[in-house]
């Protein structure tokens, strides 16, 4: 078995929830092997919001933009920003001492594992969607190896060396709490069903607006509402929770996520890879609704990996409107039997043991 024992781990994870927890997951196994690990994270508020409760962490804050296209005139923007960071990002390598670089997806890994790589450090990127985006597609020129979360987003990387690592999740959901539990931690009825609508960690304008303006079908359906909207949209629909006060509750943001999920009959949320990979983890049937302008709509591609195994069913936001959403939920939850067969299909697709496999991979292929 590889050591782990004073080897030091550089992880690049921030700009949303997806990159964020994941590596959070690593940096935790990596730590409670003997290593140790600094954590790269956004200046986004949410990134800030995410990283609370982990103070035996140590975090820092990197300055990231997405790259434009290649003849946009904010490329040379982009160029800037992107030497800025790789300096930075030297100071840090230098400091810390690391023995290797991670990258858990986005614009924010570029400059670090840029800058592990010109200064000859072992480095390694995440990737958890079916198909990687802009930013994996160009950090994997400088990986040693590249971990994928499901085996046909292997493909993709054909010319590199890929292991198939699923994606870690946040050591705070790897305990499920009894539902008995969930539904006192957030004050529901145990008497009703339960939907968990949520939109990642940044929230979903549309899924938010449909939700509110839905509110009134849930009026004698034994059904209540678990809304996690994002900071943004939470001020805007609370007034809705206010004039349906049997409907259920909304909160801005969640840090007990393991609460929400065991809650949940059914969860109606976006198909980001993380989100994923936790429903898996708790076997909660979903409906996704990919957000449309995700690159490359890989966001689709995910769902429909999903929909194909039975574990979830998929609507296009475009095919949505108030009239129609609260509904259709409702005719779902109550097709019990399909619900069963879904739970059953969404624990299958779980990978577990993923933090730990990714340190595995990243130890073995140190010096």
């Amino acid at each position: 078995m590889p050591t782990f024992y004073g080897k030091r781990l550089l992880i690049a994870c921030g700009g949303t929830g997806g990159h964020l927890f994941p590596g959070i997951a690593v940096a935790e196994e990596w730590t409670r092997q003997g290593g140790e690990v600094l954590l790269l994270i956004s200046e986004k508020q949410i990134d800030a919001l995410a990283a609370e409760g982990y103070d035996h962490l140590r975090f820092e804050k990197m300055p990231a933009a997405a790259a434009p296209r290649l003849l946009s005139a904010q490329m040379p923007k982009f160029l800037v920003s992107l030497m800025g960071g790789w300096f930075r990002s030297r100071r840090l390598l230098k400091t810390f001492k690391a023995d290797a670089v991670l990258g858990m997806g986005g614009f924010t890994s570029t400059a670090p594992l840029l800058a592990g790589w010109s200064a000859g450090i072992p480095t390694f990127i995440h990737e958890s969607n079916s198909i990687p985006g802009r930013a994996n597609r160009l950090n994997a020129r400088f990986s040693k190896v590249v971990l994928v979360g499901w085996m046909c987003c292997a493909r993709m990387f054909a010319r590199h060396k890929v292991e198939l690592v699923g994606t870690p999740i946040r050591p705070s959901l790897e305990k499920k709490p009894t539902r008995a539990e969930a539904i006192r931690h957030f004050g529901l009825r145990a008497d009703q069903r339960t939907v968990l609508l949520m939109g990642g960690s940044q929230g979903a304008r549309r899924l938010n607006e449909m939700m509110a303006h839905g509110l009134p079908g849930f009026n004698g359906s034994w059904t209540q509402v678990l809304h996690i909207s994002g900071p943004e949209d939470a001020p805007a629909l609370r007034p809705f929770y206010d004039k349906y006060p049997t409907a259920g509750i909304c909160l801005d943001f969640c840090s007990d996520m393991q609460y929400a999920y065991a809650a949940a009959d059914l969860v109606v949320c976006r198909s980001g890879a993380s989100t994923m990979t936790e429903l898996t983890h708790y076997g909660t049937p979903a409906i996704f609704v990919p957000y449309p302008f995700a690159a490359d709509d890989h966001q689709t591609t995910n769902a429909e990996v999903f929909a194909e195994a039975g574990a979830a069913v998929m609507w296009r936001q475009e095919d949505l409107n108030a009239g129609v959403f609260v509904p259709s939920i409702l005719q779902l939850l109550d097709d019990e039997a399909k619900l069963r067969a879904m739970r059953q299909a969404m624990t299958e697709l779980a990978v577990p043991g993923s933090a730990a496999r990714v340190c595995q991979v990243i130890a073995e292929n140190l010096p």
